[in-house]
Formats: C-alpha cells, sequence, structure tokens
C-alpha cells in the first residue's frame, strides 16, 4: 500500500525557487498593468500586486535563509500596513480627483493646478 503521507512529500516540495518564480510573475504582471492602464483604480490594484509580490520575496528569503530571526516577516506585515495606508490615500485622492474633474482617466490628469 502507498503511503500518501510520504507521496505527497514527494510530488509537493516547494522550495526558494518557486517562491521567487510567483513573486516574479506577481511583480511582472502588476509592471504590465501600471503601464498600460489609465484608470486610477486599476493603476492603484497593479501597485498592489506589486508589493504583494515584495512581501512574498521577504517572507520567502525569511524562510529559506540561514537567519533565524523573523525579520523577513515583520518586515512583510510592514509592508501589509505601507499597502493599506496607499489604498486609504489613493482611494481619497480618487474620489477627489472624479469630483472636481468628473474623470478617473490618469492620461487626463495633466495639471497639478486644481
Amino acid at each position: 500500500m502507498i503511503d500518501l503521507q510520504k507521496a505527497f512529500e514527494l510530488v509537493v516540495n516547494i522550495g526558494l525557487p518557486h517562491c521567487l518564480l510567483l513573486s516574479a510573475v506577481l511583480f511582472s504582471i502588476g509592471l504590465f498593468g501600471l503601464l498600460t492602464r489609465r484608470s486610477i483604480i486599476a493603476v492603484l490594484m497593479c501597485v498592489e500586486l506589486m508589493l504583494n509580490a515584495v512581501n512574498i520575496n521577504l517572507v520567502a528569503f525569511n524562510r529559506f535563509g540561514s537567519m533565524p530571526d523573523h525579520a523577513g516577516q515583520l518586515m512583510a506585515i510592514f509592508g501589509i500596513v505601507v499597502a493599506a495606508a496607499e489604498v486609504a490615500i489613493g482611494m481619497a485622492l480618487a474620489i477627489k480627483l472624479y469630483r472636481e474633474r468628473n474623470t478617473i482617466n490618469v492620461d487626463e490628469l495633466d495639471e497639478l493646478k486644481g
């Protein structure tokens, strides 16, 4: 009889290269969206994807690195807090811009003067 626990361990062995590949794919999708999207909401979502990719890198290097402390995880939590603050400020700016100019298209926001 096959031991399912050992078979699962042989098939699923996620290491640092897998985490880095996932992070690179997420960051690339976020960067592509950041450069091609016109809506300020889509741009904010792409920035969030990029920040999440950085958090995956931090946690992966902390998990697979030789340092026994939890510095990478603490930095990832700090990154999540920064991302939450960025969303709050970004959404407030998007609402303010929509009320003043009736658009959330980033291409049309070329003036700094209100």
